[in-house]
């Protein structure tokens, strides 16, 4: 079994039981521009430990998976133009070819599990891509098989949130969301669809999460966090640009994994860089939410 290097910041954490938040990083990597990625990977940093837990921001460095990145590792993933993106099926290729790169939901869950941790914030999960449903992101299959606690403000918008529900309860995936009953859209609170179970407590999300593992689940949880209503977009406006973008992105001959990155940098320009200010302020939200949960669940 590989054990990913911790700082020690972050090993003494989980030695001690003490409340850790593992975060992804291709939001580093392939999500922003550079300065501006490694300052917002820093402030999500600070709102884990300002909600009284330990931030573990999860990549692989020259072949080596990592939870807990030096400041010089996250200017790294920031500005080398070599880093890639990795999902949890390429990890193998990365260590072999002593690759470094930002890890995807994916790919964090299987890290943050290997390093023993069990919670975790990112923006928006993957899901099942619109048209032919073919197209499924492998975070939820990474859900349905690594107990690990996800907060995400949804799956993206640009996906077809739906069916992306029916596959997670297909795999057996928990689903909650938290003090609203309806599922949010990333960039927008109301997707005008529910899961049926609603939490307004953090520590009765750690114990709904400690009773699935007592039941020998097996599965991750998927806690969708609503952006709030001061940050969100129009739901209407926000619709119209993701058919245009999905339509540009079809025209161009844009596939798989390319599809997701070009369809939210096309987002980000059509809204005048509005889409990526929310997408900033939903992160900070969820990472937020997963501090308490951690907390909750350490004092379990």
């Amino acid at each position: 079994m590989i054990q990913p290097q911790m700082t020690q910041e972050v090993a003494d954490a989980v030695a001690e039981g003490r409340p850790v938040v593992a975060l992804e990083s291709t939001i580093i990597s392939h999500g922003m521009p550079w300065p501006q990625n490694a300052e917002v990977a820093l402030q999500v940093e600070q709102a884990v430990r300002d909600n009284g837990a330990v931030p573990a921001t999860i990549a692989v460095i020259d072949g080596m998976p990592c939870a807990g990145l030096s400041s010089t590792q996250v200017e790294r993933l920031g500005r080398d133009k070599g880093v890639v993106k990795t999902a949890s099926r390429d990890l193998g290729a990365c260590i072999v070819k002593r690759l470094t790169a930002g890890t995807t939901v994916s790919a964090t869950m299987r890290i943050a599990r290997l390093a023993g941790i069990g919670v975790f914030a990112t923006g928006g999960v993957g899901g099942v891509h619109r048209g032919d449903g073919m197209d499924i992101s492998a975070d939820l299959t990474e859900l349905s098989l690594t107990d690990v606690l996800v907060v995400c403000a949804g799956v993206k918008s640009i996906l077809d949130i739906p069916r992306t529900i029916e596959v997670l309860e297909t795999l057996r995936v928990p689903v909650v969301t938290f003090g609203t009953d309806e599922f949010p859209a990333f960039y927008t609170p109301r997707s005008g669809f529910t899961t049926g179970e609603r939490f307004d407590d953090p520590a009765q999300i750690a114990a709904a999460r400690r009773a699935n593992a007592d039941l020998g689940l097996g599965t991750g949880m998927l806690v969708a966090n609503p952006i709030p209503d001061e940050h969100a977009l129009d739901a209407d406006e926000i619709g119209a640009t993701i058919d245009a973008a999905l339509a540009k992105a079809e025209a161009e001959g844009v596939g798989g994994k390319d599809v997701t990155p070009f369809l939210l940098g096309h987002l980000n320009a059509v809204t005048e860089g509005r889409a990526l200010g929310a997408n900033i302020e939903l992160v900070l939200n969820n990472a937020r939410l997963a501090a308490r949960i951690a907390v909750a669940e350490a004092q379990l």
